[in-house]
């Protein structure tokens, strides 16, 4: 990041989500030309980058909707009598092989595979078939014609490839393409599957926590993650605060843990709460594959992965609630599950809060900074100015007190592009996209 940690706004760059549309998931594909976003409504969202904002500085950051397509219907589960939602929990993309793009979207129960191409040509001139695509009488075909391509008007086109379902029991919470690109893995909260992607009908189940007796459940699968470069590695997370990190190659059933890695709990900080606020909400591994990125409610910590017993940094992203967790269980936002991602150098890393607030920490310098993402205060090309939240005590004219925080205001979803520092940040029903300043 640039030393003066400021981020322009990039112009006409948000989009409203109407209605029940609150955005579920941010991506960026491999290149960073295009950026998609789920909702709950069930519709993928894909904007792509424009051509001739990359040659200028100031407007390098622009998206315009390139795709929209329905993913996922609502679904309803007879058997259980459940509803089965249509709100897209993850998308991933998978590296460009050819002219088309293609990305793995999931809900709750069924992951589907999409193929997004462009058409701008349509042929015409059929033997059987006339103008408007009725089939002709034989009889009356006294001549042979070639069928030609003609122009048309440039058409994006998005088609499920492969559906794959019926598959969990519970919730699906991640998806994860594998470094070999044959293979994806899909976590619920008491498996994890590992599907061939040319395969719909069947899958390995490699982890499997669910006990004999349910009574005995003392933990949940949160989130889960393949290695970057190597096929056989995978952590996952648990509402315990523990990351395991498995190897495919020691067996089938990966139930037996490579590494395991845990932070001993301060018993002077033990409290009614202290269960829930260390549930991992999300897991990533750095581009580089060395480290382990993990959020809990109220840090966000960094695991070497030669080191099991302690994370080697932690960050504090919004300590001011530890005294408001009461009021934070009542209203359930202490269930709240924030995501975290990576720059595309390992060295810096973003998570959300409340009050559309957003943190970024440095980790070569160990500066951090607190940005809004809102439209009162984010004009077009607009320097974000870095937020203070006052604990107690006398408020300075620019800090806000934590008691005047806005909870239904809350960032739960972020994507930084693979190579330069664009971000685009989810709150709530509106998608901003930020770059950083250039003088």
């Amino acid at each position: 990041l640039p030393s003066s940690w400021d981020y322009r706004r990039v112009p006409n760059a948000w989009l409203t989500f109407v209605g029940s549309d609150i955005i579920s998931t941010v991506e960026f594909n491999h290149t960073g030309e295009l950026l998609a976003t789920g909702d709950k409504g069930g519709r993928v969202v894909i904007f792509q980058r424009e051509q001739e904002s990359k040659n200028q500085i100031h407007r390098r950051g622009e998206y315009n909707v390139y795709s929209t397509f329905q993913s996922h219907e609502p679904e309803f589960d007879y058997l259980k009598s459940l509803e089965i939602e249509e709100k897209i929990n993850k998308i991933r993309w998978l590296p460009q092989q050819n002219a088309a793009y293609f990305l793995l979207s999931t809900n709750d129960k069924t992951v589907k595979l999409w193929k997004v191409s462009e058409r701008d040509k349509r042929p015409e001139g059929y033997n059987l078939k006339d103008e408007e695509g009725r089939l002709r009488d034989p009889a009356t075909i006294t001549t042979l014609r070639v069928p030609v391509l003609r122009p048309m008007d440039l058409m994006v086109e998005a088609t499920p490839r492969r559906v794959f379902a019926n598959a969990h029991t519970y919730h699906i919470n991640s998806i994860s393409v594998n470094s070999d690109y044959e293979t994806y893995m899909s976590a619920d909260d008491l498996r994890i599957n590992l599907w061939n992607f040319e395969i719909t009908n069947q899958s390995f189940n490699i982890v499997d926590i669910k006990p004999a007796n349910m009574e005995e459940l003392t933990e949940v699968i949160t989130a889960a993650e393949f290695h970057p470069h190597h096929c056989n590695t995978f952590v996952y997370s648990s509402s315990k605060g523990t990351i395991r990190l498995c190897d495919m190659r020691a067996s089938a059933l990966c139930d037996r843990h490579t590494k395991f890695f845990e932070e001993p709990e301060d018993p002077s900080n033990r409290s009614f709460f202290s269960e829930i606020i260390s549930s991992i909400s999300d897991v990533k591994f750095s581009h580089s594959g060395r480290y382990i990125m993990t959020r809990d409610y109220l840090t966000v910590k960094v695991w070497d992965l030669n080191m099991e017993n302690r994370p080697i940094e932690t960050y504090q992203v919004h300590d001011y609630l530890r005294s408001k967790l009461c009021s934070l269980y009542e209203n359930d936002c202490i269930f709240d599950k924030f995501e975290c991602v990576w720059n595309g150098s390992d060295s810096v890393i973003m998570t959300g809060s409340y009050n559309n607030f957003f943190r970024m920490f440095d980790r070569n310098t160990k500066r951090d900074v607190t940005l809004e993402a809102s439209r009162e205060n984010s004009k077009p090309r607009a320097i974000l100015k870095p937020r203070k939240v006052c604990v107690g005590g006398k408020r300075r004219k620019d800090e806000i007190s934590v008691d005047s925080l806005d909870f239904s205001k809350k960032i739960l979803h972020t994507a930084w592009h693979p190579s330069e520092n664009i971000i685009a940040v989810a709150a709530t029903n509106n998608l901003y996209i930020f770059q950083d300043k250039v003088n």
